[in-house]
């Protein structure tokens, strides 16, 4: 079965989509060096015109800064809606698709996933909570796992920038990897404690820079959509 990443960025969700027994094409309109399977740098929304039918499955993940919590920080800057009309383009293909974007997105009737619907955390025990949102055609009417954000837990962001507040504290049981100058791999409790490496292993990818970690989505929940796609049948 042949699946198209559109807006494939490093490859996170086709790294899961492979595991699930897809042979994956990747495109995005970025170079991207580290891509691990075919992939060509082109317009998504003009290469799924001119090549959808050649494949029995395309995914989708259209920008997501118009939607999501940090683009409103700066409503001056324009972010396009690419979500809308990819969905239409992806209609007219007649080929099943997935759509990812995150929560406040307009999509319908979408799947939630979380990352501790799959154990992902760090090897220090902080949690990744990073949930996106999978509008499914055919809809898969499948059961997701639950979340489980454990009580107190400390709460790694990838997120290149910054994340909420209430998320940088980590808890004095949790061991995070010191930044540069500190004199201990215990004694720093802030978000900046947190490394590359730590994002790596909480996102389940380790082949990814920093800034392609903070675009990516962890193979876990396409491998899991995945799955659910070929037990479905279309």
């Amino acid at each position: 079965m042949r699946l198209l990443d559109l807006f494939s960025g490093a490859g996170g969700c086709s790294v899961g989509y492979h595991r699930a027994g897809f042979e994956v094409v990747g495109v995005d309109l970025n170079p991207q060096p580290r891509y691990p399977f075919e992939f060509h740098q082109a317009d998504a929304l003009g290469y799924l015109r001119e090549h959808g039918a050649e494949f029995d499955v395309i995914h989708a993940s259209p920008p997501c800064q118009r939607f999501s919590a940090m683009g409103k920080l700066w409503p001056e800057r324009e972010h396009p809606d690419l979500l809308t009309p990819c969905r239409e383009l992806l209609k007219a293909s007649g080929r099943p698709y997935v759509i990812e974007n995150v929560p406040g997105a307009p999509l319908i009737d979408p799947i939630m996933l979380c990352g501790t619907m799959f154990g992902l955390q760090t090897k220090h025990g902080s949690q990744l909570r990073r949930h996106r949102l999978f509008e499914t055609s055919p809809a898969l009417g499948v059961l997701t796992p639950p979340c489980n954000h454990a009580k107190n837990a400390s709460v790694i962001g990838v997120y290149g920038g910054g994340q909420h507040p209430q998320r940088r504290r980590i808890p004095n049981t949790i061991g995070v990897y010191v930044h540069s100058g500190g004199s201990s791999q215990r004694d720093c409790l802030d978000f900046s404690c947190f490394t590359v490496n730590d994002r790596r292993d909480a996102m389940g990818i380790d082949w990814m820079t920093g800034n392609e970690l903070s675009q990516a989505i962890p193979p876990a929940y396409t491998e899991w959509i995945g799955k659910a796609l070929l037990e479905v049948g279309f």
